[in-house]
């Protein structure tokens, strides 16, 4: 199939998550087109099988606010009905779905069929989507997908609440690729020096530190933590919150334990030298960042919020608590750190999940599956 592919191409889960789809399936040898503002941060550009087109935008002086969206929608036309694409699978329902239903419309006036299909991700629909000024338009688009995938039970029944949706919306969970998100021993032999000696724990925070994301929580769970065992703290990424994280640990007398590593390509690389991922999210409709850890044998300790327990299993593959429960993280955190024989048996069941639920071998051909369905089908009445 010629696949057109539409994301946020940023450090944000649907970004990942789009990019690695990309990546997967022109593996299995389908034609993949990227069409966005910027190549996405996953992408080396010497991928077979993968071509991107950036989208120009106006900087008309009149134009406040640059229409991205109207210039996606045309970039998406010509790159369809130049390359004869079969189908677009956009990421994050806004703008993107009904920049993908302009499109449609687009070449339906001239005779040509462009279905697509949308995957809501999670803010798309529990934050921004819910927004007054986006409701309409978001349910619109949603509505008017020839397709829409959700990437958890949680978030599919959540729209189906708040939006009033009558139409079918398939579960395709997030994936890993488990040869690629893996412990590797003589790696972690090489670089886990880098960052701790040989008596000390590893914990890993990998987010893109928006407020949801309760960096200042996972600071405090290690600061409980860094008196009790020694251990340091890696955190993976940037955003908005690490200014107040940074001022949290030099507050709390840890800046000598926690590195700021900012973002980071080799991801798969640096979660494999931890012992355990601390993500005590607000809000997660699935938790991608813990499943990556998981592949790499590093079990979380996490939230009982969204799609979560729909991954973690609590006490078997990870723990899960309440919102704003830091005590009760760090302590759960201390029971595994100081029993190796407990942690070790959580760090394969960790694994086991990963490869037996969400490794990309199986993920994928759901999609495949799922593509071919919605081409079958035909233009819509």
């Amino acid at each position: 199939m010629k696949i057109g592919i539409t994301c946020y191409p940023t450090y944000g889960g649907s970004g990942v998550v789009a990019t690695e789809l990309g990546i997967e399936l022109a593996a299995r040898g389908h034609e993949i087109h990227f069409i966005t503002y910027s190549q996405p941060f996953r992408l080396t550009g010497r991928e077979a099988n993968i071509h991107y087109h950036e989208v120009p935008v106006s900087n008309y002086p009149l134009f406040e606010f640059p229409p991205y969206d109207l210039a996606l929608a045309t970039r998406m036309a010509e790159v369809a009905e130049l390359h004869s694409l079969d189908l677009l699978h956009v990421h994050y329902a806004i703008p993107h779905s009904v920049s993908a239903l302009l499109a449609r419309q687009m070449l339906a006036a001239r005779g040509l069929h462009l279905p697509f299909i949308t995957t809501l991700h999670g803010t798309d629909i529990t934050l921004v989507g819910l927004d007054r000024s986006y409701l309409p338009i978001t349910r619109f688009g949603i509505e008017e997908s020839d397709g829409v995938t959700a990437i958890s039970s949680y978030l599919r029944d959540r729209t189906y609440e708040a939006f009033g949706i009558k139409r079918d919306i398939e579960v395709i969970r997030n994936f890993v690729n488990c040869d690629f998100y893996t412990r590797d021993p003589e790696l972690v032999a090489k670089q886990r020096p880098r960052f701790a000696t040989p008596d000390e724990r590893i914990l890993v925070h990998l987010s893109n530190f928006r407020p949801v994301k309760r960096v200042l929580d996972v600071v405090e769970v290690f600061a409980r933590i860094a008196p009790k065992v020694p251990s340091r703290l890696l955190l993976i990424g940037d955003g908005p919150e690490r200014s107040a994280a940074e001022f949290l640990a030099r507050r709390h007398g840890i800046t000598n334990r926690v590195e700021f590593l900012g973002k980071q390509e080799n991801v798969n690389e640096l979660l494999g030298l931890a012992d355990l991922m601390l993500m005590p999210s607000e809000m997660e409709s699935f938790g991608l960042a813990a499943l990556e850890a998981m592949a790499c044998c590093v079990p979380a300790i996490a939230t009982r919020v969204g799609g979560v327990p729909e991954l973690i299993e609590d006490g078997n593959n990870g723990l899960l608590y309440e919102v704003g429960d830091i005590d009760g993280m760090a302590a759960g955190a201390l029971s595994l750190l100081t029993d190796s024989t407990r942690l070790e048996a959580m760090s394969l069941a960790a694994r086991r999940t990963a490869q037996d639920k969400f490794c990309a071998s199986r993920i994928i051909p759901h999609y495949e599956e799922y593509y071919e369905r919605v081409i079958a089908t035909g233009p819509r009445k």
